[in-house]
Protein backbone atom coordinates (compact mmCIF):
# COMPACT_ATOMS: atom_id res chain seq x y z
CA UNK A 1 0.00 0.00 0.00
CA UNK A 2 1.35 3.17 -0.97
CA UNK A 3 2.25 5.87 1.47
CA UNK A 4 3.11 9.59 1.49
CA UNK A 5 3.37 12.31 3.17
CA UNK A 6 1.72 15.81 2.15
CA UNK A 7 3.16 19.31 2.96
CA UNK A 8 2.45 22.74 1.66
CA UNK A 9 3.40 26.58 2.65
CA UNK A 10 6.45 25.52 4.58
CA UNK A 11 7.09 29.22 4.04
CA UNK A 12 11.39 29.30 4.33
CA UNK A 13 13.03 32.22 4.92
CA UNK A 14 9.61 34.22 7.12
CA UNK A 15 10.81 37.20 8.44
CA UNK A 16 7.85 38.94 9.23
CA UNK A 17 8.69 39.95 13.08
CA UNK A 18 12.70 40.50 11.96
CA UNK A 19 13.64 37.43 14.51
CA UNK A 20 16.56 35.23 13.33
CA UNK A 21 14.99 32.56 15.62
CA UNK A 22 11.56 33.05 14.24
CA UNK A 23 12.96 32.57 10.73
CA UNK A 24 14.69 29.13 11.79
CA UNK A 25 11.60 28.33 13.57
CA UNK A 26 10.35 27.30 9.97
CA UNK A 27 12.94 25.44 9.36
CA UNK A 28 12.91 23.68 12.34
CA UNK A 29 9.47 22.96 11.39
CA UNK A 30 9.93 21.27 7.93
CA UNK A 31 12.73 19.25 8.77
CA UNK A 32 11.29 17.48 12.29
CA UNK A 33 7.97 16.81 10.03
CA UNK A 34 10.06 15.25 7.71
CA UNK A 35 11.86 12.92 10.12
CA UNK A 36 9.22 12.13 11.89
CA UNK A 37 6.71 11.33 9.37
CA UNK A 38 8.42 10.79 6.25
CA UNK A 39 12.21 9.43 6.90
CA UNK A 40 11.24 7.28 10.20
CA UNK A 41 7.23 6.54 8.79
CA UNK A 42 9.25 5.15 5.47
CA UNK A 43 7.14 6.37 3.35
CA UNK A 44 7.44 5.92 -0.40
CA UNK A 45 7.34 9.83 -1.57
CA UNK A 46 7.21 13.44 -0.38
CA UNK A 47 4.85 16.10 -1.86
CA UNK A 48 4.94 19.87 -1.37
CA UNK A 49 2.09 21.57 -2.46
CA UNK A 50 3.70 24.89 -3.13
CA UNK A 51 5.49 27.93 -1.35
CA UNK A 52 8.52 26.00 0.44
CA UNK A 53 10.09 29.67 0.58
CA UNK A 54 8.38 32.87 1.67
CA UNK A 55 9.71 34.90 -0.63
CA UNK A 56 11.00 34.66 -4.38
CA UNK A 57 14.20 35.74 -3.87
CA UNK A 58 16.21 34.01 -0.96
CA UNK A 59 19.53 34.52 1.14
CA UNK A 60 22.09 31.69 0.76
CA UNK A 61 21.36 30.49 4.46
CA UNK A 62 17.45 29.58 3.71
CA UNK A 63 18.55 27.44 0.36
CA UNK A 64 21.36 25.90 2.69
CA UNK A 65 18.13 24.90 4.55
CA UNK A 66 15.91 23.40 2.16
CA UNK A 67 18.96 21.47 0.68
CA UNK A 68 19.84 19.93 3.67
CA UNK A 69 16.04 18.85 3.91
CA UNK A 70 15.99 17.47 0.45
CA UNK A 71 19.26 15.69 0.85
CA UNK A 72 17.84 14.01 3.89
CA UNK A 73 15.28 12.47 1.62
CA UNK A 74 16.99 11.40 -0.99
CA UNK A 75 20.04 10.07 1.43
CA UNK A 76 17.04 8.05 2.76
CA UNK A 77 16.17 6.74 -1.06
CA UNK A 78 12.83 9.26 -1.04
CA UNK A 79 11.85 11.38 -3.78
CA UNK A 80 10.24 14.79 -3.30
CA UNK A 81 7.23 16.15 -5.79
CA UNK A 82 7.21 19.67 -5.92
CA UNK A 83 4.94 22.75 -7.23
CA UNK A 84 5.42 26.62 -7.08
CA UNK A 85 2.89 28.26 -4.78
CA UNK A 86 2.52 32.19 -5.81
CA UNK A 87 5.09 32.99 -2.99
CA UNK A 88 7.91 31.37 -5.04
CA UNK A 89 6.92 31.39 -8.40
CA UNK A 90 8.74 32.99 -10.99
CA UNK A 91 8.10 36.10 -12.35
CA UNK A 92 7.27 36.72 -15.38
CA UNK A 93 10.08 36.44 -18.45
CA UNK A 94 11.22 34.38 -16.22
CA UNK A 95 12.51 30.94 -16.97
CA UNK A 96 14.27 29.77 -13.49
CA UNK A 97 13.99 29.96 -9.85
CA UNK A 98 14.88 28.52 -6.75
CA UNK A 99 12.82 25.58 -6.93
CA UNK A 100 13.78 24.58 -10.48
CA UNK A 101 17.53 25.38 -9.35
CA UNK A 102 16.82 22.33 -6.58
CA UNK A 103 15.42 20.24 -9.53
CA UNK A 104 18.36 20.75 -11.53
CA UNK A 105 20.71 19.73 -8.55
CA UNK A 106 18.71 16.36 -8.74
CA UNK A 107 16.39 17.13 -4.97
CA UNK A 108 13.34 17.60 -6.08
CA UNK A 109 11.41 16.78 -8.66
CA UNK A 110 9.40 19.87 -9.90
CA UNK A 111 6.34 19.14 -11.77
CA UNK A 112 5.19 21.20 -14.65
CA UNK A 113 2.71 20.85 -17.33
CA UNK A 114 3.61 22.62 -20.45
CA UNK A 115 1.56 25.16 -22.30
CA UNK A 116 0.38 24.94 -25.84
CA UNK A 117 -1.63 26.48 -28.35
CA UNK A 118 -5.07 24.25 -27.69
CA UNK A 119 -4.05 23.86 -23.96
CA UNK A 120 -1.98 22.25 -21.99
CA UNK A 121 0.05 18.76 -22.23
CA UNK A 122 1.29 16.64 -19.76
CA UNK A 123 4.71 15.26 -20.34
CA UNK A 124 6.50 12.69 -18.57
CA UNK A 125 9.26 13.50 -16.15
CA UNK A 126 12.36 12.69 -17.76
CA UNK A 127 14.91 13.13 -15.51
CA UNK A 128 15.39 16.53 -15.10
CA UNK A 129 11.28 18.52 -16.43
CA UNK A 130 8.09 17.05 -17.37
CA UNK A 131 4.85 17.49 -15.66
CA UNK A 132 3.79 14.02 -14.62
CA UNK A 133 5.26 10.73 -12.46
CA UNK A 134 4.56 7.45 -12.73
CA UNK A 135 6.25 6.23 -9.56
CA UNK A 136 7.74 2.47 -8.13
CA UNK A 137 5.00 2.10 -5.60
CA UNK A 138 1.73 2.35 -8.19
CA UNK A 139 1.07 6.04 -8.18
CA UNK A 140 0.92 8.40 -10.84
CA UNK A 141 1.71 12.15 -9.79
CA UNK A 142 0.61 15.36 -11.93
CA UNK A 143 1.96 18.88 -11.08
CA UNK A 144 0.52 22.15 -11.96
CA UNK A 145 1.67 25.75 -12.02
CA UNK A 146 0.49 29.00 -10.16
CA UNK A 147 -2.43 29.88 -11.79
CA UNK A 148 -4.11 32.56 -9.40
CA UNK A 149 -7.47 34.24 -10.76
CA UNK A 150 -7.10 32.07 -14.12
CA UNK A 151 -7.35 28.74 -11.89
CA UNK A 152 -10.63 28.08 -13.17
CA UNK A 153 -10.01 28.22 -16.64
CA UNK A 154 -6.86 26.79 -16.30
CA UNK A 155 -8.29 23.72 -14.39
CA UNK A 156 -10.73 23.04 -17.68
CA UNK A 157 -7.67 22.74 -19.87
CA UNK A 158 -5.78 20.37 -17.22
CA UNK A 159 -8.72 18.17 -17.14
CA UNK A 160 -8.58 17.77 -20.82
CA UNK A 161 -4.82 17.42 -20.46
CA UNK A 162 -5.30 14.55 -17.92
CA UNK A 163 -7.80 12.33 -20.22
CA UNK A 164 -5.11 12.54 -23.14
CA UNK A 165 -2.25 10.33 -20.83
CA UNK A 166 -2.20 6.59 -20.95
CA UNK A 167 -3.51 4.57 -17.97
CA UNK A 168 -2.35 5.18 -14.80
CA UNK A 169 -1.03 2.53 -12.96
CA UNK A 170 -2.70 2.86 -9.49
CA UNK A 171 -4.58 6.05 -7.83
CA UNK A 172 -4.16 9.61 -8.82
CA UNK A 173 -2.72 12.52 -7.23
CA UNK A 174 -2.33 15.80 -8.40
CA UNK A 175 -0.61 18.80 -6.75
CA UNK A 176 -2.66 22.24 -6.87
CA UNK A 177 -1.78 25.30 -5.42
CA UNK A 178 -5.30 27.04 -4.54
CA UNK A 179 -7.78 27.55 -1.41
CA UNK A 180 -11.14 26.32 -1.59
CA UNK A 181 -14.15 28.39 -0.73
CA UNK A 182 -15.87 28.49 2.61
CA UNK A 183 -12.88 27.49 4.52
CA UNK A 184 -11.78 30.80 6.29
CA UNK A 185 -13.50 34.06 6.77
CA UNK A 186 -13.04 36.92 4.52
CA UNK A 187 -10.57 35.18 2.22
CA UNK A 188 -10.92 36.42 -1.79
CA UNK A 189 -9.84 34.51 -4.49
CA UNK A 190 -11.05 31.33 -3.41
CA UNK A 191 -12.41 28.51 -5.63
CA UNK A 192 -15.91 26.96 -5.71
CA UNK A 193 -16.11 23.16 -5.01
CA UNK A 194 -17.58 22.92 -8.50
CA UNK A 195 -14.56 24.12 -10.39
CA UNK A 196 -12.55 21.97 -9.20
CA UNK A 197 -15.00 18.86 -10.25
CA UNK A 198 -13.90 18.28 -13.87
CA UNK A 199 -10.02 17.23 -12.23
CA UNK A 200 -11.88 14.18 -10.37
CA UNK A 201 -13.98 13.42 -13.52
CA UNK A 202 -10.87 13.28 -15.38
CA UNK A 203 -9.43 10.75 -12.64
CA UNK A 204 -7.65 12.66 -9.97
CA UNK A 205 -8.03 10.32 -6.74
CA UNK A 206 -6.23 12.87 -4.01
CA UNK A 207 -6.31 16.57 -4.58
CA UNK A 208 -3.17 17.67 -2.73
CA UNK A 209 -3.86 21.61 -2.17
CA UNK A 210 -1.88 23.91 -0.63
CA UNK A 211 -2.14 28.24 0.08
CA UNK A 212 -4.63 28.36 2.48
CA UNK A 213 -2.75 28.11 6.16
CA UNK A 214 -5.70 26.04 7.69
CA UNK A 215 -5.97 22.11 7.76
CA UNK A 216 -9.69 20.78 5.91
CA UNK A 217 -10.75 18.04 4.10
CA UNK A 218 -13.59 18.22 1.61
CA UNK A 219 -15.53 14.91 -0.06
CA UNK A 220 -12.88 12.42 0.96
CA UNK A 221 -10.72 13.70 -2.41
CA UNK A 222 -9.60 17.18 -1.93
CA UNK A 223 -7.13 17.92 0.93
CA UNK A 224 -5.14 20.45 2.37
CA UNK A 225 -2.89 20.21 5.38
CA UNK A 226 -2.35 23.94 6.01
CA UNK A 227 0.89 25.41 7.06
CA UNK A 228 3.59 23.56 8.75
CA UNK A 229 4.33 26.52 11.23
CA UNK A 230 1.88 29.76 11.76
CA UNK A 231 2.58 32.49 9.93
CA UNK A 232 0.58 35.19 12.22
CA UNK A 233 -1.27 35.25 15.53
CA UNK A 234 -4.37 34.61 13.31
CA UNK A 235 -3.41 31.19 12.26
CA UNK A 236 -2.19 30.60 16.11
CA UNK A 237 -5.59 28.78 16.57
CA UNK A 238 -5.98 27.11 13.12
CA UNK A 239 -6.16 23.18 13.06
CA UNK A 240 -2.77 22.44 10.29
CA UNK A 241 0.26 20.25 10.29
CA UNK A 242 1.18 17.30 7.58
CA UNK A 243 -1.10 14.65 6.63
CA UNK A 244 0.47 11.22 6.42
CA UNK A 245 -1.57 9.42 3.76
CA UNK A 246 -1.98 5.66 3.06
CA UNK A 247 -3.89 4.56 -0.45
CA UNK A 248 -5.06 1.13 -0.61
CA UNK A 249 -8.55 -0.37 -2.43
CA UNK A 250 -10.59 0.30 -0.01
CA UNK A 251 -10.03 4.57 -0.28
CA UNK A 252 -7.84 6.75 1.40
CA UNK A 253 -6.58 7.73 5.02
CA UNK A 254 -4.71 10.62 5.61
CA UNK A 255 -4.31 11.35 9.33
CA UNK A 256 -3.24 15.23 10.01
CA UNK A 257 0.15 14.90 11.73
CA UNK A 258 1.17 17.78 14.07
CA UNK A 259 3.25 16.43 17.13
CA UNK A 260 6.79 18.06 15.34
CA UNK A 261 8.48 20.88 16.52
CA UNK A 262 6.64 24.25 16.37
CA UNK A 263 7.16 27.45 18.34
CA UNK A 264 3.70 27.57 20.98
CA UNK A 265 1.71 30.59 20.75
CA UNK A 266 -0.34 32.05 23.80
CA UNK A 267 -2.93 34.57 23.35
CA UNK A 268 -4.28 36.57 26.46
CA UNK A 269 -6.97 39.23 26.42
CA UNK A 270 -7.38 42.00 28.96
CA UNK A 271 -11.22 43.75 29.50
CA UNK A 272 -10.84 47.36 30.42
CA UNK A 273 -13.88 48.59 32.19
CA UNK A 274 -14.08 52.24 31.74
CA UNK A 275 -12.71 53.27 35.56
CA UNK A 276 -9.00 51.90 35.44
CA UNK A 277 -6.27 54.52 35.24
CA UNK A 278 -3.35 53.22 33.43
CA UNK A 279 -1.34 52.33 36.30
CA UNK A 280 -4.19 50.21 36.76
CA UNK A 281 -4.17 48.76 33.52
CA UNK A 282 -0.51 48.39 33.70
CA UNK A 283 -0.69 46.33 36.53
CA UNK A 284 -3.76 43.69 35.13
CA UNK A 285 -1.43 43.32 32.23
CA UNK A 286 0.94 42.01 34.82
CA UNK A 287 -0.99 40.12 36.63
CA UNK A 288 -2.91 38.40 33.81
CA UNK A 289 0.79 37.14 31.83
CA UNK A 290 1.50 36.17 35.54
CA UNK A 291 -1.10 34.18 36.38
CA UNK A 292 -0.66 32.44 32.61
CA UNK A 293 3.31 31.77 34.01
CA UNK A 294 1.54 29.99 37.34
CA UNK A 295 -1.33 28.05 35.55
CA UNK A 296 1.46 26.27 32.89
CA UNK A 297 -0.14 28.55 29.98
CA UNK A 298 2.60 30.09 29.72
CA UNK A 299 6.30 28.27 29.71
CA UNK A 300 9.17 31.04 29.87
CA UNK A 301 11.86 28.09 29.02
CA UNK A 302 10.72 27.29 26.10
CA UNK A 303 10.07 31.27 24.97
CA UNK A 304 6.66 31.10 23.25
CA UNK A 305 4.84 33.72 20.84
CA UNK A 306 2.62 35.83 23.36
CA UNK A 307 -0.45 38.05 22.35
CA UNK A 308 -2.20 40.33 24.65
CA UNK A 309 -4.82 42.69 23.36
CA UNK A 310 -6.30 45.27 25.78
CA UNK A 311 -9.83 45.89 24.90
CA UNK A 312 -13.28 47.57 25.97
CA UNK A 313 -12.79 50.97 27.34
CA UNK A 314 -10.69 53.11 29.19
CA UNK A 315 -11.22 56.29 31.09
CA UNK A 316 -8.02 58.30 30.23
CA UNK A 317 -6.52 58.96 26.17
CA UNK A 318 -4.31 56.23 25.07
CA UNK A 319 -1.57 58.28 25.10
CA UNK A 320 -1.43 58.46 28.27
CA UNK A 321 -0.38 54.66 28.10
CA UNK A 322 3.54 53.86 27.47
CA UNK A 323 2.36 50.87 25.47
CA UNK A 324 5.84 50.03 24.13
CA UNK A 325 7.60 50.52 28.10
CA UNK A 326 4.51 48.30 29.15
CA UNK A 327 5.55 45.70 26.30
CA UNK A 328 8.71 45.82 27.08
CA UNK A 329 8.40 44.69 30.66
CA UNK A 330 5.43 42.12 29.72
CA UNK A 331 8.25 40.13 27.29
CA UNK A 332 10.73 40.53 29.91
CA UNK A 333 8.15 38.76 32.61
CA UNK A 334 7.46 36.14 30.13
CA UNK A 335 10.46 35.19 28.26
CA UNK A 336 8.70 35.34 25.05
CA UNK A 337 10.09 35.10 21.97
CA UNK A 338 8.27 37.61 20.45
CA UNK A 339 5.48 39.57 22.81
CA UNK A 340 2.49 41.29 20.48
CA UNK A 341 0.53 44.00 22.82
CA UNK A 342 -2.52 44.83 20.73
CA UNK A 343 -4.11 48.20 22.25
CA UNK A 344 -7.79 48.43 21.13
CA UNK A 345 -9.43 50.01 24.16
CA UNK A 346 -11.53 52.74 23.31
CA UNK A 347 -11.85 56.18 25.31
CA UNK A 348 -14.96 56.57 27.10
CA UNK A 349 -17.54 59.28 26.04
CA UNK A 350 -19.92 61.51 27.39
CA UNK A 351 -22.64 63.48 25.75
CA UNK A 352 -24.61 65.62 27.93
CA UNK A 353 -28.12 66.79 26.63
CA UNK A 354 -28.02 70.30 25.83
CA UNK A 355 -30.81 72.56 25.81
CA UNK A 356 -32.14 74.38 22.58
CA UNK A 357 -32.05 77.35 24.34
CA UNK A 358 -28.24 76.95 26.16
CA UNK A 359 -26.22 79.93 26.71
CA UNK A 360 -22.84 80.30 25.00
CA UNK A 361 -21.34 79.99 28.66
CA UNK A 362 -23.50 76.82 29.31
CA UNK A 363 -22.87 74.86 26.22
CA UNK A 364 -18.95 75.53 27.02
CA UNK A 365 -19.89 74.26 30.53
CA UNK A 366 -21.25 70.88 29.35
CA UNK A 367 -18.75 70.23 26.68
CA UNK A 368 -15.79 70.96 29.18
CA UNK A 369 -17.29 69.20 31.66
CA UNK A 370 -17.68 65.75 29.35
CA UNK A 371 -14.32 66.03 28.05
CA UNK A 372 -12.97 65.50 31.93
CA UNK A 373 -15.83 63.41 33.24
CA UNK A 374 -13.89 61.11 30.49
CA UNK A 375 -10.67 61.13 31.39
CA UNK A 376 -10.05 58.99 35.02
CA UNK A 377 -7.78 61.15 36.87
CA UNK A 378 -10.09 63.91 36.34
CA UNK A 379 -13.90 62.74 36.60
CA UNK A 380 -14.53 63.40 40.52
CA UNK A 381 -13.98 67.16 40.03
CA UNK A 382 -15.38 67.46 36.58
CA UNK A 383 -17.52 70.01 37.27
CA UNK A 384 -15.31 72.50 39.39
CA UNK A 385 -12.94 72.24 36.39
CA UNK A 386 -14.68 72.79 33.71
CA UNK A 387 -15.74 75.82 35.52
CA UNK A 388 -12.11 76.70 35.98
CA UNK A 389 -11.56 76.40 32.33
CA UNK A 390 -14.11 78.82 31.21
CA UNK A 391 -12.76 81.28 34.01
CA UNK A 392 -9.21 80.48 31.99
CA UNK A 393 -10.48 81.42 29.04
CA UNK A 394 -12.33 84.69 30.04
CA UNK A 395 -8.82 85.35 31.61
CA UNK A 396 -7.07 84.95 28.26
CA UNK A 397 -9.89 87.47 26.61
CA UNK A 398 -8.74 89.60 28.98
CA UNK A 399 -4.77 89.66 27.70
CA UNK A 400 -3.60 88.82 31.56
CA UNK A 401 0.43 88.01 31.64
CA UNK A 402 1.30 84.71 31.11
CA UNK A 403 1.99 84.48 34.36
CA UNK A 404 -1.21 85.15 35.61
CA UNK A 405 -2.78 82.08 33.68
CA UNK A 406 0.06 80.39 35.02
CA UNK A 407 -0.95 80.52 38.66
CA UNK A 408 -4.26 80.37 37.64
CA UNK A 409 -3.94 76.83 36.61
CA UNK A 410 -1.52 75.74 39.24
CA UNK A 411 -4.05 76.42 42.05
CA UNK A 412 -7.10 75.09 40.10
CA UNK A 413 -5.47 72.07 40.04
CA UNK A 414 -3.73 71.72 43.18
CA UNK A 415 -7.47 72.51 45.26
Amino acid sequence: MPRFLHLADIHLGFDRYESKERTKDFYLAFENALQKYAIEADVDFVIIAGDLFEHRVIQPNILNQAKICFQMLKEAGIPTIAIEGNHDNRPYGTVTNWLRYLAEDDLVILLEPDRAEEGMVYEPWDGKVGGYIDLDCGVRVLGSRWYGASAPRAIERLAEAIQQLPPSPGQTVMLFHQGLEGQIARYQGAMRYTELLPLKEAGVDYLALGHIHKSYIEQGWIFNPGSTEANSVEEANYERGVFLVELDDQGIDAQLKTDYYQRPWVRLKLKARGQESTEDIEQSAIGLVQSAIESGELDPEIQPMVELRIEGQVGFDRLDLDVRTLQQNLKQLSQALIFLLKYEADAVEYASPIAEDASRTQIEQEVFTDILTAHNHYKNRANELAKGLIGLKEMQLEARSEDELYQFVEELLAN
